[in-house]
């Protein structure tokens, strides 16, 4: 353990996870805007389906943790809708399955702490055209998609219709993925925007939005880069360099949330 304890954020999934730190994904920019606020904690697996990451499910997130996450950001889906190989192998899993797989995923993320929140992210579209061998379907996606949003919707659960998100772009076939299926920086950048809209709107407290948590080791200090004055020094904590400027006014954040930057 590395101190002092800060929260701690989870991206849990499957390669849509493992590889948002590539290619300045949408992990990376969390990881930018929460550098000295929270802990992102990477737990994404290629090729991983729901079905799997139940069976580890108490080896990834344990019930008896000193300190637990507090947040989850869950994605699972996309590999679950490729379509069955004869052989019965593969990542394949039937839609019934899928909900219920995730049913028991956030069962499990509740029963962690009070503390803990959930967001799911629902199947991106899928661009058909750019897979080298065609195994992933549009609108089969839009099926466990949909599925995805309507059991966080009973369940009371944060969810984000990536499927949707993505889409809102008229050029999203071109610009979105590296491969059809994986996202390119342009992918990334509309998932990080509405996972910052969901904490940004939610009613959670503490808020685990990034402006409103505070700086860590935020108070002056003589070592600070000295002022103009001479005398005094200029606190550096709160800097908002150039990327984390273009968020702001992408996503129209004008001024900080409860007076913290």
């Amino acid at each position: 353990m590395v101190g002092p304890l800060r929260p701690q954020i989870v991206l849990f999934g499957s390669s849509i996870v493992q590889l948002s730190y590539t290619d300045d994904g949408w992990g990376s920019i969390l990881t930018n805007l929460y550098s000295r606020k929270a802990d992102i904690i990477l737990r994404g697996y290629c090729g991983w389906n729901s079905r799997r990451a139940v069976q580890v499910l108490d080896t990834i997130f344990p019930k008896n943790a000193a300190e637990q996450p507090s947040l989850v950001i869950v994605y699972f889906g996309g590999n679950d809708s490729i379509h069955p190989h004869p052989s019965g192998l593969g990542p394949h899993v039937p839609l019934e399955e899928y909900i219920e797989n995730m049913r028991k995923i956030i069962n499990h993320l509740k029963s962690l702490s009070k503390k803990t929140r959930i967001i799911l992210l629902s199947s991106p579209p899928v661009n058909e055209a750019q897979i080298h061998k065609t195994f992933r379907y549009h609108l089969v996606d839009r099926l466990y998609s949909e599925a995805c949003l309507e059991l966080c919707h009973e369940m009371n659960v944060k969810a984000i219709d990536l499927w949707s998100a993505l889409q809102q772009r008229e050029d999203w076939s071109d610009v979105c993925f590296t491969d059809g299926i994986h996202l390119s920086h342009e992918g990334s950048k509309i998932v990080a925007k509405e996972i910052l809209k969901v904490l940004e709107g939610a009613n959670w407290e503490p808020s685990l939005h990034w402006k409103s948590m505070p700086n860590e080791f935020a108070e002056d200090s003589l070592y600070d880069p000295v002022a103009v004055d001479e005398k005094t020094t200029v606190n550096v904590s709160n800097w908002s360099f150039q990327k984390n400027s273009d968020w702001e006014r992408d996503l129209c954040i004008s001024k900080p949330l409860n007076g913290h930057v």
